[in-house]
């Protein structure tokens, strides 16, 4: 009989129980995140903690799922979306990361902008961390790509994310999905289509992990 996850048996067979009893943990539900946590979610992968400690404004209406919701709480928003998700409405430092527990977790997504975050998260989680750099200021998706981090290339928060975790000793070695197009502005503009495919990478490779197609 089929159900909502019958088309997504028909490429993994016997490996679509791994994605239903996979336990990811996502930071960052943003224009990258939740677009991530969405193709997670409807591919069968269901026991997903996300953190996050921002609310929707205006502004996120143009990439971000369930930002229609102004004013809400971005974590107890999604979670009224997916309801099998673990909220976690806190701000992420390198302190709380330290002190939290990663072990439960098969794999780590890494989709927040915060650089010394960003860093802490690879130092506790390197062999179960799939990373994204910045999709802001870009237009097109086919630009889109991921490598080592430390073959990142064209990015200027991949190449401060490579300058930073050199620094603090880091030599071990995850993915990250980035663009290596010029930016076409200098603040903050985003467009979907290109935030959405760097959330949409991430998703493939975490599933690809989780299936061991990767």
């Amino acid at each position: 009989m089929d159900d909502r996850y019958s088309r997504v048996r028909k490429i993994f067979n016997e490996d679509f129980e791994l994605l239903q009893h996979a336990k990811i943990l996502l930071f960052g539900v943003g224009g990258v995140g939740s677009i991530c946590l969405d193709a997670l979610f409807r591919s069968g992968v269901t026991d997903i903690t996300i953190v996050d400690f921002d609310c929707y404004d205006i502004t996120n209406q143009n990439r971000q799922l369930g930002s229609e919701a102004v004013g809400e709480i971005k974590v107890k928003r999604l979670k009224e979306l997916y309801p099998t998700v673990t909220p976690i409405e806190q701000k992420v430092t390198p302190a709380w990361i330290e002190n939290f527990d990663f072990s439960p977790y098969d794999v780590v997504i890494d989709a927040i902008d915060d650089m010394p975050s960003k860093v802490a998260i690879a130092h506790k989680s390197s062999e179960k961390l799939i990373s994204s750099s910045g999709g802001a200021k870009k237009i097109d998706p086919t630009k889109v790509r991921y490598c080592s981090v430390w073959k990142t290339h064209g990015d200027a928060l991949a190449k401060k994310f490579r300058y930073e975790l050199k620094k603090s000793g880091f030599s071990k070695d995850f993915l990250t999905v980035f663009s290596d197009e010029e930016p076409n502005c200098k603040d903050l503009g985003s467009l979907m289509c290109v935030t959405g495919t760097f959330g949409f990478t991430l998703a493939a490779l975490a599933i690809r992990k989780l299936t061991n197609k990767l």
